[in-house]
């Protein structure tokens, strides 16, 4: 490394003296607008420190001269939003949810405040678009075990279904299988007559036996015609939605386990604005009735 400096005869320019493998470096000094930009920031970082929260301490941190505080902010604006929103949340609190649906100025604030509800309390299971998983129902169709009215949806939300709530919706299927109530043989045949109730099933001999046991032990649920009970909360076999799945395979577990899914009770965890508004939205969805 050579430390002589020369003018570089390309440039024109002094160089540092510095020389890596006849490569040579420029002295080219930093504008001088730049300089005064970043001796601008310095000066201005120095300010910011002394006029706002900026350094940690043991017990804290500086408080600054003005005082600011963005937590301080954030709650005043929440207050604000809260004072905003509180006509429209008395008039929910007042009003029934049928009267909710048809208020034009009511109904697009419970349906936004309920879509924003559902995605914190209700999408881990239903899904963020309520599309439902295996054992967890669809909200956008309209199969709906325990009701798709305003009043069912808001009823269900409040008490769950078999739930720790002393009015929660509670109607257990009778485990088949665990409880030994049915052979496997018997089971098989069940699950084959199930099947034919919406064209499934090409062994009629078993169907045949199945029909029998369904009428001896499914139909003060599931009804005459398969088509099930909203009291009882029992789903309609004869169509095509099935919230277990509606193999062959996947009918057999229901009858043997009675599955019982469970859903929580959110009259202890939500107001009651906030579970109309969830109701109106789930109404929404297109499944509503």
């Amino acid at each position: 490394m050579s430390h002589n400096n020369e003018i570089d005869t390309a440039t024109g320019v002094e160089t540092t003296g510095h020389d890596w493998d006849g490569i040579k470096e420029l002295n080219n000094p930093l504008p001088r607008w730049w300089l005064y930009s970043f001796y601008a920031c310095i000066i201005w970082a120095v300010g910011y420190w002394v006029v706002y929260p900026a350094w940690p301490t043991l017990t804290g941190y500086t408080k600054g001269t003005l005082g600011y505080s963005q937590r301080a902010v954030v709650a005043s604006e929440l207050k604000a939003a809260v004072a905003g929103q509180s006509r429209f949340r008395d008039r929910i609190a007042a009003q029934s949810l049928a009267d909710i649906r048809k208020d034009p100025e009511l109904l697009p604030f419970a349906t936004a405040g309920g879509s924003a509800s559902f995605q914190t309390n209700c999408a881990p299971c239903h899904g963020r678009g309520a599309q439902g998983f295996v054992s967890f129902p669809n909200l956008n169709d309209d199969d709906w075990l325990w009701g798709g009215g305003l009043d069912d949806i808001y009823k269900t939300i409040q008490f769950g279904i078999r739930s720790d709530h002393k009015k929660t919706r509670d109607v257990q299927m009778p485990r088949y299988g665990v409880d030994k109530l049915f052979t496997p043989a018997q089971i098989n045949d069940a699950a084959e007559y199930v099947l034919s109730l919406s064209s499934r099933s090409s062994n009629a001999e078993a169907v045949t036996r199945g029909a029998t046991l369904f009428k001896e032990q499914c139909v003060t649920c599931h009804g005459d015609d398969g088509r099930g009970k909203i009291e009882q909360g029992s789903p309609n076999l004869t169509d095509s939605i099935w919230l277990y799945g509606g193999t062959k395979a996947a009918v057999v577990e229901s009858i043997s386990t009675g599955r019982g899914g469970a859903m929580p009770a959110w009259i202890d965890r939500l107001d009651d604005v906030t579970i109309k508004s969830l109701t109106i939205y789930v109404h929404s969805l297109g499944g509503g009735k």
